[in-house]
């Protein structure tokens, strides 16, 4: 029998996860580990040892993925198209939704599902009689997720509705990370950030089909470099929409209302 290998923490060894065989260069071992090693070749037979392959590339988002895509379905089958917008807190996704609804809604039928760790204050802005509101307050989860969308599109009378807007909790991080089931992203980034949010959050940005640019009536004061900021958003995200608008001025609404429009949703 062939003697046990003595494994120390200054050798590299990669241990194979099909067959247990060990090789060099692989990863440095540290103290304990190497130990262990040793200590398990030594047990077995002719100084080996079985090594079994668990397979940890379930994704931990299965769940919300399976229940986003029958959103999806959902949706598609009633011939509306839902808008995810994401952003930071404060980057007037409340008051462009506002806007669009008094000048977009009256013509194209809208609803609104809101999200938000506490109150109801947006869902209260938004209520209209021309369109339907629903409320989701998460408790403190930074994010909505698939299930939450499911329920709040349940209380919804969508009778007519061609376009579903999600206004997502604020937050660039998280929401990056869960489908909603919507066809459309929105990403926005007011004036009142950094030129370089997109290059901090990649992520949220990389996935955005559409990109806003908001509050630029006040750029200037600011100190605001839209030019940079464009760089910025091209750099990470190069296919998305690019649209640059204030909700309070109304330069580039038209735009954006456009764009709605170009969504087509067919009944």
């Amino acid at each position: 029998m062939n003697p046990t290998p003595e494994i120390t923490p200054a050798d590299e060894c990669q241990i194979h996860p099909l067959s247990g065989a060990a090789a060099r260069p692989g990863r440095l071992l540290s103290a304990p580990l190497a130990a262990e090693v040793s200590a398990t070749l030594a047990a077995g037979p002719d100084g080996g040892a079985a090594v079994r392959a668990v397979d940890l590339r379930v994704p931990l988002l299965e769940k919300n993925d399976i229940l986003a895509e029958r959103n999806r379905g959902y949706f598609l089958g009633r011939g509306l198209v839902a808008l995810n917008l994401v952003s930071s807190p404060g980057s007037g996704k409340t008051t462009l939704l506002e806007r669009t609804l008094d000048e977009f809604g009256r013509q194209t039928k809208c609803a609104v599902v809101v999200g938000d760790l506490e109150t109801d204050n947006d869902g209260l802005r938004l209520r209209r009689a021309h369109a339907p509101v629903a409320q989701i307050t998460t408790g403190g989860t930074c994010h909505l997720d698939a299930s939450m969308v499911a329920r709040g599109v349940e209380s919804l009378d969508l009778e007519g509705v061609k376009i579903l807007f999600i206004e997502n909790v604020g937050n660039l991080v998280c929401p990056a990370s869960f489908d909603l089931g919507e066809q459309v992203r929105v990403v926005l980034l007011s004036c009142t950030e950094g030129e370089d949010k997109p290059l901090k959050y990649p992520p949220i940005f990389k996935s955005a089909n559409l990109v806003l640019l908001t509050k630029v009536d006040i750029a200037d004061a600011l100190g605001f470099k839209r030019d940079v900021a464009v760089e910025n958003i091209r750099r990470i995200a190069p296919t998305a929409r690019l649209i640059q608008l204030s909700s309070r001025s109304g330069e580039g609404v038209a735009e954006w209302l456009d764009y709605l429009r170009s969504l087509n949703p067919q009944r």
